[in-house]
């Protein structure tokens, strides 16, 4: 075969795989309709005229609608909604646990706590907070964990699905004594570890701090001043609501509190969450903190306070990330964010989950990386 035959034939094999592995095509997008449908909650746009592609939206609700697991897609681009619409059942009032997106939170009633004067410095320490369980430490290494450290998740409590009794214990709920009975696998401060536990922690101490419970404090400092009507939330053994998992939202909700700290702490220009407090949040303090393989691009992950940071394409973005695939995304800059909830699968773990939360997670980083 000779060399020019070779390539052209190269070039043929190329375009075949192309179009054969290719997204939609040009009818079927230009089919697809997302117009927003917000019923006055927030001002509207079209991608077009806020400096997005209406060709790559088109294509990223395309690709939702062949998604088994999405129930809403949002898009909001310069404070306005540009992009909306509903799959398998999903629609604006439906409640979804939103598992971890409550560590994020989390993080604000945090802040919050800190603004009210219940808390007076990120690095108090955790044990102040507990003083019943002082007695029954016995790895002294746990009297010097930080406020500070549990937002990074630095406290050198592990993740529980690391190992079965980890995992067992995560599935069969939390008590206050856990700080006590499981074991650090680090020196605080000296690495980061996802660690559900911690997070749960972080909500305890806030609730005895304000000497309230978190939801009761959730409401009058944070869902309340944004419209937020939560629906089912999981408390543990004590009867302490969870500060890791397990409130359910709606789409808008999410919305609400992205768009919250997309504008520094401030919704429909009422101040909430103080500015540096979200500046400070959405930092990198802990990096590869997730090292098992999400997609092409999906890179560079690392972490907040109880927010993810991650690299697609020439864009890094903060994330609240949710088991099954909810999120919070937000591109400071570019003014944008996207919110997806899906089905929560909860208690669902293994490789089918896996694969359902993931087919999310790559929906948002590979549009994100599409973008100029």
């Amino acid at each position: 075969m000779n060399k020019k035959r070779g390539a052209f034939l190269s070039v043929l094999v190329f375009l075949f795989l192309l179009v054969g592995c290719g997204g939609p095509s040009a009818a079927e997008l230009a089919a697809v309709d997302y117009t927003p449908r917000a019923d006055g909650q927030w001002p509207t746009s079209t991608p077009d005229a806020e400096g997005l592609d209406p060709g790559l939206m088109a294509e990223l609700y395309a690709n939702a609608a062949e998604m088994e697991n999405i129930y809403s897609l949002l898009v909001f681009k310069n404070g306005y909604l540009v992009a909306e619409d509903y799959f398998n059942g999903g629609s604006p009032t439906q409640q979804v646990n939103i598992h971890s997106v409550t560590k994020s939170i989390n993080s604000a009633l945090v802040g919050l706590a800190l603004e009210e004067g219940c808390l007076t410095s990120l690095d108090q320490k955790m044990m102040a907070f507990f003083p019943e369980f002082e007695n029954r430490i016995r790895d002294p290494r746990k009297r010097d964990i930080t406020i500070r450290q549990m937002l990074q998740m630095r406290a050198g409590y592990p993740w529980e699905e690391a190992t079965a009794e980890g995992t067992e214990l995560l599935f069969t709920g939390f008590h206050a004594a856990d700080l006590v009975n499981v074991p650090l696998a680090r020196d605080p401060g000296s690495g980061a570890a996802y660690s559900n536990l911690t997070a749960h922690l972080l909500g305890l101490i806030v609730a005895r701090a304000c000497e309230t419970d978190l939801r009761s404090f959730a409401d009058e400092h944070l869902f309340g001043p944004l419209g937020i009507d939560e629906g089912f939330w999981q408390v543990d053994w004590d009867g302490n609501y969870l500060g890791y998992s397990d409130i359910e939202l709606t789409a808008y909700d999410l919305a609400k509190f992205g768009l919250l700290y997309l504008d520094d702490g401030k919704y429909n220009g009422e101040q909430i969450i103080p500015a540096g407090w979200v500046h400070d949040s959405l930092q990198t303090y802990s990096e590869n903190v997730w090292t098992v393989r999400v997609g092409r691009n999906w890179d560079d992950n690392a972490y907040g306070y109880q927010w993810w940071s991650i690299r697609a394409g020439n864009h890094r973005y903060n994330l609240a990330w949710g088991h099954g695939g909810q999120q919070i995304v937000l591109l400071d800059d570019l003014d944008m964010m996207i919110v997806v909830t899906v089905d929560p699968l909860h208690l669902q773990h293994g490789d089918e989950p896996w694969r359902l939360e993931k087919s999310s997670l790559n929906l948002v980083a590979n549009f994100v990386a599409s973008l100029p």
